[in-house]
């Protein structure tokens, strides 16, 4: 595993990473910008109490709310915005490292929207349940980085596989080798809260499990292949 991942930050200088890079933070950046400004002009125009100095507090306790609830969710929207843009990250990754291997399977545009719009909700849900977990010390780390490992692992291994495996293979895989998946999502999910390095955590983590995703289909009996 460590391996894997030195493998994917020694490709980050290629040109197929950089533009997905700047497309993802570009898009990522614009989102929340957008989202923050909705929330905060909601906030400010609409009065809530009589009085000048509640409506304020409350106009910045929602704005605070707002940041704290799209830091959380920072991971899942970073890879769904940028995942329809992922494929030539894995394409890079393949043709350096895995040139032997042969096309992958075709992946209708639309499936790959149906995915990454599941999974958001998905996350945004889990989180919004065990949201006033995280105002417990200690356990809202746990809970944080369980709930997103086991999340982003599973997400980011699918983006990757289903390329290769049918879904019966894939889910095969999967539960074959869901403790690695799980802690190589609890590494990404620690990426996703670092300051700058978050930006760059679609791309580290897709060439990371594609390098981990082969390994695993090396080591079984049947993993099946494309």
């Amino acid at each position: 595993m460590i391996r894997a991942f030195a493998r994917a930050l020694t490709q980050l200088s290629d040109p197929a990473f950089g533009r997905v890079i700047l497309l993802s933070i570009l898009a990522t950046l614009g989102l929340f910008a957008l989202l923050l400004t909705a929330v905060s002009w909601t906030l400010y125009e609409t009065d809530l109490f009589t009085i000048p100095w509640l409506d304020t507090t409350v106009d910045v306790l929602g704005s605070l709310a707002v940041l704290g609830i799209a830091w959380l969710l920072f991971p899942a929207v970073v890879i769904t915005v940028s995942s329809l843009m992922l494929e030539s990250v894995v394409q890079a990754v393949e043709r350096r490292h895995y040139p032997g291997l042969g096309p992958a399977r075709p992946q209708p545009v639309l499936e790959g929207i149906a995915n990454s719009a599941k999974f958001l909700g998905v996350v945004i849900i889990l989180n919004l349940l065990v949201l006033p977990l995280y105002l417990i010390p200690v356990l809202n780390l746990v809970i944080y980085y369980c709930l997103n490992g086991y999340l982003l692992g599973r997400e980011y291994y699918e983006l990757v596989s289903l390329r290769r495996l049918d879904p019966e293979r894939m889910r095969y895989l999967r539960s074959e080798e869901s403790m690695g998946l799980f802690l190589v999502g609890i590494i990404i999910a620690f990426l996703s809260v670092v300051p700058i390095v978050n930006l760059l955590v679609p791309v580290i983590a897709t060439a990371f499990m594609v390098h981990v995703f082969e390994d695993m289909r090396r080591r079984l009996p049947h993993p099946g292949a494309a």
